[in-house]
C-alpha cells in the first residue's frame, strides 16, 4: 500500500508562495499542487500547478481532511483569509510570517484557531535550521559557560520591493514586519521568555521619496532567563546580513544564516581567547521546516502554537512602542508650531 501523501494549496503566488514555499515543495512527496490568487497574470508561468482565481474555485478541487494550505498572502488580509479557509474546512495551515500585523488581528485569528479547531503554525524556518542547532547545543550545553546575551543584525537593501508595494496591501506595514519575525522566534527558543524594553524604526528615504517606517527597525528584549537581546534591522544597508552573535561567559559564537534561497549555506564562528573556529555547511531550513511540517500533519501530532503566539505579542507590542513614540513626537512637534505661530 502506498504511503498517505497531502495535497498543498497555495494562497497567494507572489514572491513568498510562488518564489519559495512552490519551489521547496518540488524536493518533498505531496500531491499535485493547487494555487490560489484572484490576479489575472499571477501564476501564468508556472508549470506542474493548478491555479484557480477564488478559494471556492481551489475548494472544488480539494479534500480538506488531505490538504495543507500555505498562507502567503500579504499580512493585512490573513484574519480574513484564514476564515474563509476554516470555513471551508481547511484545518491545516502554514501561515507565512509575520502572524499578525497588530493586536486586534492577533486576537482574530486566535479565536478563529480556537473556533475551528485549527491546526496551524508559522513558518518559522529557522527554527528548523541546523545553525539553529547548533547554538541550540551550545547554549544547553554550556561549555563555555552561561549565555549572556544575543545581538542579531538583519540587514538588506529593500527599495524596490518596498517602494513598488508601500502605497498597495500588498505590501508590508513596517520595517518590523520584514526580518524581525524570523529572529524573535529564534531568541526566544535559546533564551526563553521576553518582555520588551525599547523598540524603533526610521523612515526609508530614496532620492525624493519618504517611506514612513520601512528605513530599519531595532528592538530590546530582556530574558526572563537573564540574557538581553538586541535586534537591528536596517533595510536601506548597502550589504545584505542574517547574523547571531551568542556571547557566553568564556567564548563568542556568530551564526550566519543563508542569504536567500541562491546559497543555502550557513557558517558558525566561535571564538575563545585561545582559538578562532570556522565551519560552513548546507543549511536548507526552509525544505526541512516544510517537511518536517508534513510529516507531523501525517502523524495527527499537533504543533505547539505558544511560541508563535509569544513571537506575535512581542512584535505587536513593539509596533505599539514605536507608534506612542511616533504620536509623542509629532504631537511636540504641533506643539511647537503653535507656539511659534502665537499671537
Amino acid at each position: 500500500m502506498a504511503p498517505p501523501v497531502l495535497q498543498p494549496l497555495i494562497v497567494g503566488l507572489g514572491r513568498s508562495g510562488a518564489g519559495l514555499h512552490l519551489k521547496v515543495l518540488q524536493r518533498i512527496p505531496t500531491g499535485p499542487p493547487v494555487a490560489c490568487d484572484p490576479r489575472p497574470e499571477a501564476g501564468r508561468e508556472l508549470r506542474g500547478v493548478t491555479v484557480t482565481r477564488s478559494l471556492a474555485d481551489a475548494a472544488r478541487l480539494l479534500t480538506p481532511a488531505t490538504t495543507v494550505v500555505h498562507v502567503c498572502t500579504p499580512p493585512a488580509t490573513r484574519p480574513a483569509v484564514i476564515a474563509e479557509l476554516a470555513e471551508r474546512g481547511f484545518t491545516r495551515l502554514l501561515v507565512d510570517k509575520p502572524l499578525a500585523i497588530d493586536h486586534a488581528a492577533l486576537d482574530e485569528i486566535l479565536r478563529l484557531r480556537l473556533r475551528y479547531d485549527l491546526d496551524m503554525e508559522v513558518v518559522t524556518q529557522w527554527l528548523a535550521a541546523d545553525l539553529t542547532r547548533e547554538l541550540r547545543g551550545l547554549v544547553r550545553e554550556k561549555a563555555f559557560g552561561p549565555l549572556g546575551s544575543i545581538d542579531v543584525a538583519q540587514h538588506k537593501p529593500r527599495f524596490l520591493r518596498t517602494l513598488v508595494t508601500e502605497a498597495t496591501d500588498e505590501g508590508h506595514p513596517s520595517a518590523l514586519d520584514v526580518e524581525i519575525p524570523h529572529s524573535l522566534g529564534v531568541v526566544l527558543d535559546l533564551a526563553g521568555p521576553a518582555r520588551l524594553l525599547t523598540a524603533g524604526w526610521d523612515e526609508m528615504r530614496c532620492g525624493d521619496v519618504v517611506r514612513a517606517r520601512m528605513g530599519g527597525t531595532r528592538l530590546t528584549l530582556a530574558h526572563a532567563s537573564g540574557v538581553r537581546t538586541e535586534i537591528v534591522s536596517d533595510l536601506t544597508s548597502p550589504i545584505q546580513q542574517r547574523s547571531f552573535t551568542l556571547r557566553f561567559e568564556r567564548a563568542t559564537a556568530t551564526g550566519h544564516f543563508p542569504l536567500s534561497e541562491h546559497d543555502d549555506h550557513a557558517q558558525l564562528v566561535t571564538e575563545t581567547a585561545q582559538e578562532r573556529h570556522v565551519r560552513i555547511f548546507r543549511d536548507d531550513s526552509l525544505t526541512a521546516f516544510v517537511r518536517r511540517a508534513y510529516r507531523r500533519f501525517l502523524t495527527g501530532r499537533r504543533a505547539d502554537f505558544t511560541p508563535h503566539r509569544e513571537a506575535a505579542r512581542l512584535l505587536c507590542a513593539a509596533k505599539e512602542r514605536c507608534r506612542r513614540s511616533e504620536d509623542a513626537k509629532t504631537a511636540l512637534a504641533n506643539a511647537k508650531e503653535t507656539t511659534c505661530h502665537a499671537p
